[in-house]
Formats: structure tokens, sequence, C-alpha cells
């Protein structure tokens, strides 16, 4: 039962992004290939986003770069249960959109098997300094330790470490 419910958030996940991009988006799209972050050295920001997409097969979704770039800082996966959870993380950090509130509530409704994670997400996102606003694209030369060091603490950093998949 619990693998119907994740494959429906997976569903509304797929079906919806595209329609969020193109009626709530209006930033420009990066243009960067994972081939081109991979190109970063390998201490920055960049290429740490690239190794992401690469270990999953995945380019940057237009418009929405950001997402890839909360899952590289934060080391949260990309299991359905783990985009709830990053949500979640996001919100507790002050991020808010339409597309959050949805993934959080429905998330939370249909999986609460995860309730725990939700809740340990929401409570690292809430003490970590804030993060949601960055420009990520004008940080992709940035020493990726240094960055996520002055967002999280050591011990954020450990008890994230705990949700890769």
């Amino acid at each position: 039962m619990k693998r119907l419910r994740k494959q429906f958030i997976e569903w509304l996940f797929k079906h919806s992004q595209n329609l969020y991009t193109q009626l709530f988006k209006r930033q420009q799209s990066w243009k960067i290939s994972r081939a081109e972050l991979l190109k970063y050295p390998e201490h920055t920001f960049g290429n740490h986003l690239g190794e992401f997409l690469n270990t999953h097969n995945f380019e940057l979704i237009a418009k929405v770069e950001r997402h890839d770039a909360y899952h590289t800082l934060t080391g949260i996966g990309t299991r359905v249960e783990d985009e709830i959870a990053l949500q979640c993380l996001c919100y507790g950090n002050g991020k808010r959109s339409l597309y959050l509130f949805g993934a959080v509530i429905l998330g939370i409704l249909i999986l609460p098997d995860y309730l725990k994670y939700y809740k340990d997400a929401y409570r690292i996102g809430k003490t970590a300094h804030p993060f949601h606003h960055f420009d990520y694209k004008k940080l992709l030369d940035v020493d990726f330790n240094i960055f996520r060091s002055s967002i999280f603490s050591s011990t954020q950093i450990q008890h994230l470490s705990l949700y890769r998949n």
C-alpha cells in the first residue's frame, strides 16, 4: 500500500512540475548542462551540483534549478519521502511557495509513515541560516564545504548525512 502511495506522489510531482514552471516561474533558465557543471573545480558548489546530477542521471530542470541546488546543499536524497522532507526543510528555513505548501501538505497526508523524518527536516531548516533566497547560479564557483558550513552546523550536516540515498 505504501508503494502505491509513493507512486501516486511521484505521478503528482511529474505532472505538476511542468504546469507550475509554466504558470508561476518567471525567471530565466540557467542554460547550464550537467557536463558544464562537472568542469568546475572539484571543491566548488558547481562541481558538487554536477556530481549530484550525474549520480542520479539528471539534468537541471529549467527555471527550478535551485531545487537541485537544495538537494546538493543539504545532501537529502531523491526518493519520494526525501523530496517531501526537503520541502519541509525549506519550509522550516522560511521558503514559501504554492508548490511547497502543496508538496508538504499532500506529502504528510499521503505518506504519514515518514512524519518523524519530516519533522526532523523541518527542525534542521528552522535552525539553519537562511539559504532559500540565494541566487545559486552566482554561487557555482564558491567552495562547497565553506558554503555549506556557513548555513548548517557540523551537527546538522552530520544529521543530514543520514538522509543520503
